[in-house]
């Protein structure tokens, strides 16, 4: 039988011609040679999340928040965590409310909170499918004035939450052969000045990410997303408005990425969705920049 090279490898010339009809984002069209058939599909369907049941640490705010809004508008329900009752259920409101949506308050930085967070989460949901570990703290400080303190919160927070997150929700991602999205940041890949104690903490999220994927393979897949700079509010408050001039500040983080601009909490949180979903089904271990190409640029 003739073969015939496509984007997607190689197919009999009988089924050559069939295409997918598939809509970006805009509400385009484009025709890919890859399978039988033809459906079409509309931008935010293409990740389909009806009936899984998340829990989004750190999701008040901020890129959590963004990912939150991305499964619950994929047809998940969604747990969201803030430290405090009332930054839970301000983030819970931020969404619109609703029977999808459950507030799940605790506090990262300690065993003891990451256990309750995931209990009230499983309990409210009856379980749970995917676990994406957002919360995280950051501040600008030069390694000779960091000290004790701000070194434990920042490990505590960013390292130590994600793990022990991570263990507490095992059991019921094992029940479900669920998945695990951890966020940590390029950071963590290529050293940032002034950031010692925050590359340090996501530098230990991205080979926590691959071990864990090794050891929890084949039922659980564990993957992590590393932004560059994103237009946050803890970009703004720790980072940008610290600055003498905040205005060149904001442009030193623009021009330090190839593509120019700072990205948006809901790229970064569709990249979380995506490794989350049944597209990533055979995507483990894996530590995704995403960051304008400042990685490769500084790799």
């Amino acid at each position: 039988m003739l073969m015939h090279g496509t984007a997607c490898g190689w197919m009999p010339s009988a089924e050559r011609e069939a295409v997918y009809e598939i809509s970006d984002h805009m509400g385009h069209y484009a025709t890919t040679p890859c399978g039988v058939g033809s459906r079409q599909i509309r931008g935010d369907d293409i990740m389909e999340f009806t009936g899984k049941r998340v829990l989004v640490t750190g999701s008040s705010r901020g890129i959590g928040q963004a990912a939150a809004k991305v499964f619950l508008d994929a047809g998940a329900r969604v747990a969201i965590n803030g430290r405090s009752e009332a930054s839970s259920q301000a983030g819970v409101e931020a969404l619109g409310g609703g029977d999808d949506l459950v507030a799940a308050t605790g506090d990262v930085s300690t065993i003891t909170g990451c256990k309750a967070i995931v209990a009230v989460a499983a309990e409210a949901l009856g379980g749970l499918d995917i676990l994406v570990n957002s919360a995280g703290v950051g501040d600008f400080v030069p390694f000779g004035e960091t000290g004790e303190a701000l070194w434990d919160d920042t490990i505590d927070v960013n390292l130590k939450g994600t793990f022990f997150a991570c263990q507490a929700a095992l059991p019921h991602l094992r029940t479900s052969k669920g998945n695990i999205v951890n966020v940590a940041s390029d950071a963590g890949l290529i050293g940032e000045i002034g950031l010692s104690a925050y590359c340090a903490s996501k530098g230990g999220v991205v080979v926590l990410t691959k071990a864990l994927a090794l050891e929890l393979a084949p039922d659980i897949r564990v993957n992590c997303v590393c932004p560059g700079y994103v237009d946050t509010d803890m970009v703004r408050r720790d980072g940008i408005d610290k600055a003498d001039d905040p205005v060149a500040a904001e442009q030193a983080l623009i021009d330090s990425a190839p593509l120019k601009r700072i990205a948006k909490p809901r790229e970064i949180g569709r990249a979380i969705a995506y490794l989350a979903s049944d597209d990533a089904v055979f995507v483990t271990g894996e530590a995704l920049s995403i960051d304008g190409g400042t990685t490769p640029g500084r790799g």
